[in-house]
């Protein structure tokens, strides 16, 4: 492949791929470096809102993904301390009529392989393992890109899709580490025969408690149940995969009702992740180079959307690519342009909704609690339009607020 007008690509997750097929849509070549060995995805489920869906189709993959997922039938928040319903959004024909496309779930590591089967069967993308980027240099029109083991990458241009830790972001923007919130997340995935009976509902389920919530949602053709539970445990550092007992998992929930907690105990094969994000930035771009996805707006889960914003990152930076005729400093700061306040209102509200409807206790909750009951399906339809109304993204990957 030459090196005159290849994009080199620091990170082989799901944003990284997603950039690859993104460009190779629009006739460009990229090397796709990832640092690990292999090429793969930690973590267990994830969720698709519609504007997933839209980014799908723009990027090549929108059948193979269809095929992967799960279709649940709604969004159900319940309260952890009595075990009763709170809301309950509908996902049926209304919704999808609505927002253009359905909701579904699906395990990270099929989404990964969906990205993955696409870039190694397309002649404009190079895929490269055992190769973490470290830093860059650039002249005019040309970055090349420096590994750890000593050698250079070069291209006309270098995307950041390096992550939460990215080390293109840590020289373009310098802002240190990232913000450790204290909160600490356990994952696990459970064969559905090992789910209690009575929970094994057709929905993405959030069990809403003082400091700390669980959410469960079937996952793989209903062949196993996605399990994620989080608590404030005041962690002071990233911690990143780390297996952990069960006892230590059921720590932060002595407090909330017997049947939410009841899930946990079917747990198996617990893994800790202590929450990280890091406030929005303007400066994502230096020239040619640019970063994408974590690397550029790292959030916290709280509204399950890290990898949708990756690959709406990944449709818009293509299509500005495209309209700029390969001039790159001028795309990416197009990209960056329609890109910074979505992704900066996905991070902030992120965090709010974490502190006031995951979380609360008390008289907080009770407020939740009466707000959202009093809420229709096109209450809550209105308030998610602005995130799942797809209306900028082909000219910007939802640049409207």
């Amino acid at each position: 492949m030459s090196t005159d007008k290849r994009i080199v690509i620091a990170g082989g997750g799901i944003g990284g791929l997603a950039t690859a097929m993104g460009l190779a849509q629009k006739g460009y070549a990229s090397l796709v470096l990832e640092r690990s060995p292999e090429l793969g995805e930690i973590g267990a489920g994830i969720q698709l809102g519609p504007n997933a869906f839209h980014a799908f189709d723009y990027l090549g993959v929108g059948d193979a993904a269809r095929k992967m997922a799960v279709y649940v039938d709604a969004l159900r928040l319940m309260d952890a301390m009595t075990g009763e319903e709170i809301a309950r959004v509908p996902l049926d024909e209304p919704f999808r009529a609505r927002f253009k496309n359905p909701y579904a779930v699906i395990h990270r590591g099929d989404l990964h392989r969906v990205f993955l089967k696409a870039c190694r069967a397309h002649p404009l993308v190079e895929l490269r393992t055992s190769s973490e980027v470290v830093g860059y240099t650039q002249t005019a029109g040309r970055v090349s890109a420096r590994l750890r083991d000593g050698s250079t990458a070069d291209g006309a241009a270098l995307v950041g899709a390096d992550g939460l830790f990215s080390k293109v972001r840590a020289q373009l923007a310098n802002d240190g580490p990232p913000r450790v919130t204290g909160h600490t997340t356990y994952r696990s995935v459970i064969p559905t025969e090992e789910m209690p009976e009575e929970l094994r509902w057709n929905a993405a389920t959030l069990w809403a408690g003082p400091k700390c919530h669980i959410v469960h949602y079937p996952l793989s053709g209903w062949k196993s149940f996605n399990l994620v539970v989080t608590y404030h445990n005041d962690a002071p550092e990233p911690v990143a995969g780390k297996p952990v007992a069960r006892e230590e998992v059921m720590q932060g929930f002595g407090h909330i009702a017997a049947l939410p907690r009841k899930i946990i105990e079917y747990g198996r094969d617990w893994k800790l992740w202590v929450l990280c994000d890091r406030d929005p930035i303007l400066n994502w771009t230096d020239g040619c180079v640019t970063l994408l996805g974590d690397a550029a707006h790292p959030t916290l889960q709280y509204m399950a959307q890290g990898a949708c914003m990756a690959m709406e990152d990944a449709v818009c930076l293509s299509h500005e690519v495209e309209a700029a005729g390969g001039d790159f400093a001028r795309a990416f700061e197009a990209y960056r342009l329609k890109r910074v306040n979505r992704t900066a209102r996905i991070q902030i509200q992120s965090r709010l909704v974490g502190d006031h409807i995951y979380h609360p206790a008390g008289g907080h909750a009770a407020l939740r609690n009466t707000m959202m009951r009093a809420m229709s399906a096109d209450d809550y339809y209105d308030s998610l339009q602005w995130l799942y109304g797809g209306s900028g993204l082909a000219e910007g990957a939802g640049a409207v607020l």
